[in-house]
């Protein structure tokens, strides 16, 4: 296929890559690419779907070959998600989750855990260029050019920090895609719902409504408001509110689904070990993707290799059933609990192995009504409100193609609503569960050219440095600090904020650390506001940035007099720059990215 440049949309997700695009100089069609994938160790096909896994063979495998390598020792797709039951510990998954993981090292090699001494481990920013790097070479043996001659649009998690949006841009440079951006999921969903529907959309929302996308994927929940509003006589969507990170997804249901099974077998006799678990959890992904996509599904059988001699057929086999995926992920994921309900915390155990740092409390519903009662006052600041009520609800993410759970998701939104006298929220009709995150990338980047309505938001938080105070030693009392803020809430990318005068001292020279902090309901504070002291509520305190600031002239441990200047980079990022009052050379200054963890 030939033509001129495209705008290609990614949704690098969890558990699918899904990928699609627009001609820049065309229409506004958005089409889906068919990526080609091995679907077993000899067959080739070209899918809407490219499941996110990395499957390295054992050398006894011999190739997998595709038609552009026919040497090739590793599969990235379908027959890599397949091969995760039989030889769990050399399959690669849920990379974009590590890639979010503050605790480790995302460079360095940790995946696949437990992985046997022939394979050598490979980094969640490595990962995710395999799966971007797999897409460009099916891209290219698919049209007339590179994946990388075009404009690529990247879909993140709108709960991803800065650290997980560079090491996103990070991967997508490594596999050759330098003209990047990126954009939150639950945003693309609702642009690919604009695009799906047309001038349609105006007959589902007016001014004053509140979108609530409830984004449940592979490996996070994600919640976001959009607050429908009138700008010069026409309606404009502004992003107001943002949930926390949370670690909640698809990999937590797979794995609730098989402690039922383990329980079952054992029932029968069959006890698992560690390694015939993971096994046995990658066949319920499997199963359970199957029974949500399939009305008809009854149930799927598994089959769990073995490790002895005395079964029959060397494998474990069982049954997972659409009663037993149901009853298990709507009582324990999505129970019914007030709106004063708030997610639980367990106490953390001294020592814990390696593993992702997964929401402590399994009740999405619960995470949900702690998100729309702390940002009751988003949409509007004229009352004081309980709770963030919306008014229309977007579902996205493959683990609401159940009806039983989207279901239960409305009936306790209902019922919150209801306590305070307002009526139910309306589904926003025709979403497309698998592939509305890359359709709606796509039609972002011709939003941006003005073929369009574009969703207004920034930053989601607002964001602050903090600022030590002169103080005497005292024994026991640390030094008081004052937070700063350096880019105000819904500050837009590639913008700069306006910071007052404030003259600063910053040490060079030697290791010094800058502290963070970030705000999701402080919404009023303008660059230059200067807190003496917050609730943790308020403000929440960041990863630090440990750093040895260049001294280039100056004597170690100087206290050098600067100024200040913020802006958002292009990914996202908060770029803070120090310049000195009197700079020993002309383009002399300091900077620090919040997206460089210590």
């Amino acid at each position: 296929m030939s033509g001129g440049k495209r705008v290609v949309g990614i949704d690098l997700g969890t558990t699918h890559t899904a990928l699609a695009w627009a001609e820049l100089e065309g229409n506004n069609q958005v089409s889906t690419e068919l990526v080609a994938q091995l679907v077993s160790a000899s067959e080739v096909q070209a899918r809407a779907l490219l499941p996110s896994f990395v499957y390295f063979a054992h050398e006894s495998e011999g190739a997998l070959a595709l038609p552009w390598d026919s040497a090739r020792r590793h599969a990235v797709g379908e027959y890599a998600r397949a091969r995760g039951v039989e030889a769990p510990t050399r399959l690669v998954s849920s990379a974009k989750s590590w890639l979010s993981h503050p605790g480790i090292d995302r460079r360095e090699g940790v995946l696949p855990l437990g992985a046997p001494d022939d394979i050598d481990k490979i980094s969640p920013v490595e990962a995710s260029w395999h799966y971007l790097d797999h897409l460009g070479e099916a891209w290219s043996a698919a049209h007339a050019g590179l994946l990388a001659e075009q404009e690529i649009v990247i879909t993140v998690p709108a709960s991803f920090d800065a650290a997980a949006r560079d090491l996103t841009v990070e991967a997508a440079y490594a596999a050759g895609l330098e003209d990047v951006s990126l954009l939150e999921e639950p945003q693309a969903a609702l642009y690919a719902w604009i695009e799906a529907t047309g001038d349609a959309w105006r007959q589902h929302l007016t001014v004053g409504d509140v979108i609530l996308v409830l984004d449940i994927g592979g490996g996070t929940t994600d919640f976001s408001a959009i607050v429908v509003r009138e700008r010069e006589d026409a309606l404009e969507l502004c992003r107001v509110a943002v949930g926390d990170h949370i670690l909640l997804g698809g990999d937590n249901m797979d794995l609730a689904l098989a402690h039922v099974l383990k329980a079952k077998l054992a029932r029968s006799g069959s006890e698992l070990d560690r390694w015939q678990m993971t096994a046995l959890t990658h066949g319920c992904r499997q199963a359970k993707e199957r029974i949500l996509s399939d009305p008809h599904v009854a149930e799927v059988p598994i089959a769990v290799p073995s490790r002895g001699s005395q079964l029959l057929g060397g494998s474990i086999r069982c049954e997972l059933t659409r009663a037993e995926v149901e009853q298990t992920l709507v009582e324990g994921f999505f129970p019914a609990v007030p709106i004063s309900a708030k997610p639980r915390a367990r106490p953390r155990s001294a020592l814990t192995q390696v593993g992702l740092p997964y929401a402590a409390d399994a009740a999405i519903t619960r995470h949900l009504a702690s998100f729309l009662t702390r940002q009751a006052g988003a949409a509007s600041r004229d009352d004081s409100p309980a709770l963030l009520r919306p008014t229309q609800i977007l579902f996205n993410g493959g683990v609401l193609k159940s009806t039983a759970l989207r279901e239960r998701l409305l009936t306790v939104i209902a019922g919150w609503l209801d306590a305070e006298g307002l009526p139910a929220p309306q589904v926003l009709p025709g979403e497309d569960l698998d592939l509305a995150v890359a359709r709606g990338a796509a039609y972002y980047g011709l939003v941006r050219r003005g073929r369009g309505l574009r969703i207004r938001g920034g930053t989601a938080r607002a964001y602050y440095v903090g600022v030590e105070s002169p103080a005497p030693a005292v024994p026991g009392v640390e030094p008081p600090i004052s937070a700063l803020c350096v880019a105000p809430f819904g500050m837009e990318e590639g913008t700069e904020a306006k910071l007052p005068p404030h003259e600063l001292g910053v040490v060079v020279g030697e290791p010094v650390r800058f502290r963070f902090f970030g705000s999701s309901v402080r919404r009023d504070d303008a660059a230059g506001t200067q807190l003496e002291s917050w609730t943790p509520e308020q403000l929440e305190e960041l990863a630090p940035i440990e750093v040895t600031l260049p001294a280039e002239g100056r004597e170690e441990g100087d206290v050098v007099s600067v100024r200040l200047r913020a802006s958002i980079t292009s990914v996202g990022t908060l770029l803070l720059e120090a310049e000195p009052l009197e700079p020993l050379t002309e383009d002399e200054r300091w900077k620090v990215e919040l997206s460089v963890r210590g």
